[in-house]
């Protein structure tokens, strides 16, 4: 990784511009991702908040939302995998957004016409959700297809990187739009992102080849999951990164669904401040893209990863004692630390995951591994919700917030801690 890390950054210095400048396609993705990412932050706000004030919603009720969007993940999260394998990815791609783009419209025309309930933005999340099960499978199996090998860490610190610059300034927009437009009208925001982000994928120029094809026979899918469930349980760094992601994606999930209630019931703060505070602390998804590929040039990836995971989610509890004046402070500080060690370590995993797997499972691998980052979130709202109502919101988000910082221990004791670099391919007695 380190070695592919200098050469990076020796591409990037011959052509000036870098990779933006010089590869129209991925710029293409890229434009689109942004603009995605973008529009996934202000729902990520704004469909709480048109709970919370359009409908009355309590915080449990705010959780269950949370829940619907990432519920597909733990139902499908694995036939997606191996179904992606069998096709090419970029038309999976188009048509999720094209869904996504549908379903969020219908929100404000609901509204205005008098018709929005609960009942449509549960569904709306649950179908949404699904969508995005597809599209971040086929998206993560795609890039290798896009990118030459000497290209992907570049390329994926600049999707990470733009990723997290794009929700930091989706998230005080949204909070601006719903203080000045309703959280409802908010909604059609996204829906412009999804078409900014269909039109881009769209313009891609290169075409992947037809996958090679598979048997259609009874239960070829079943074996074909349960390889990529195999692959995941039996390599000591694939299964460590996705029992790290699962435990840890439960608590994030857990406090992100009663954060947004705690900030406007206990705090009282405006949508608009939310918003802002929210985008300070957002800079450190920013910072984490930054610095991660210098860090693990001069630490070695491994280290780099228990550095950003363990060191910097220490910080998180500091959300929880988040008060109004002053105190706010507390709130930046504990979100910047999160989004930096979470971002930087995103950006180190994807990185490794993409070199590490051959190209023909790439999508099954993600899968399996999703099944279980991603299919934990629904579980941890739930509990979030239901902590946040037993314990109250502030005692929740403390005991949450200590936890965080708690689970990455399951990389500290695993292979990784007795490695400087995380290896390039599977061992061959694998």
């Amino acid at each position: 990784m380190t070695e592919e890390l200098r050469q990076c950054e020796r591409g990037a210095g011959a052509v000036r511009g870098g990779l933006l400048r010089r590869h129209r396609d991925f710029r293409m993705l890229w434009a689109g991702e942004t603009t995605r990412a973008f529009g996934a932050s202000v729902t990520g706000l704004v469909l709480p908040l048109a709970a919370v004030s359009a409908l009355d919603a309590d915080a449990f009720t705010v959780s269950l939302l949370n829940a619907a969007g990432w519920l597909p993940w733990l139902v499908i999260g694995l036939p997606a995998g191996a179904w992606v394998d069998r096709t090419r990815r970029r038309p999976v791609m188009l048509a999720c957004d094209a869904i996504c783009l549908v379903l969020f419209t219908s929100v404000p025309v609901a509204a205005w016409l008098g018709l929005l309930g609960i009942g449509q933005l549960m569904t709306i999340a649950l179908a949404t959700g699904t969508a995005a099960v597809f599209f971040e499978t086929a998206y993560v199996a795609y890039l290798p297809t896009l990118l030459e090998p000497r290209d992907r860490v570049e390329g994926t610190a600049k999707l990470h990187g733009s990723d997290s610059a794009a929700r930091l300034v989706g998230v005080g927009s949204g909070g601006l739009v719903a203080q000045f437009a309703g959280a409802v009208g908010g909604l059609l925001v996204n829906s412009v992102t999804f078409l900014v982000s269909l039109v881009c994928v769209a313009r891609i120029r290169v075409r992947e080849p037809l996958p090679e094809p598979v048997e259609r026979v009874r239960g070829a899918l079943l074996r074909e999951v349960a390889e990529g469930l195999r692959l995941v349980a039996r390599d000591p760094y694939l299964r460590s990164f996705t029992l790290f992601g699962a435990a840890a994606n439960l608590i994030l999930t857990a406090y992100q669904s009663i954060v947004v209630v705690f900030l406007v019931r206990d705090i009282g703060l405006a949508p608009g401040t939310i918003g802002a505070i929210s985008s300070i602390g957002g800079i450190g998804g920013v910072l984490g893209a930054l610095v991660v590929r210098r860090t693990a040039d001069r630490i070695g990836t491994g280290r780099a990863l228990l550095l950003f995971e363990l060191g910097l989610l220490s910080l998180a509890p500091l959300i929880a004692l988040t008060v109004s004046g002053p105190g706010l402070l507390l709130y930046v500080v504990g979100s910047a630390a999160v989004g930096t060690g979470i971002v930087a370590g995103n950006v180190i995993k994807s990185g490794f995951i993409q070199r590490y797997c051959p190209s023909d499972v790439l999508g099954r691998v993600t899968a399996s591994s999703a099944f279980l980052n991603y299919g934990t979130m629904p579980l941890g709202a739930v509990a979030g919700g239901a902590l946040g109502t037993v314990l109250g919101l502030r005692p929740a988000l403390l005991a949450l917030t200590v936890l965080l910082p708690l689970s990455a221990l399951i990389l500290f004791f695993s292979p990784i801690r007795a490695r400087r670099d995380l290896p390039d391919s599977v061992p061959r007695t694998a």
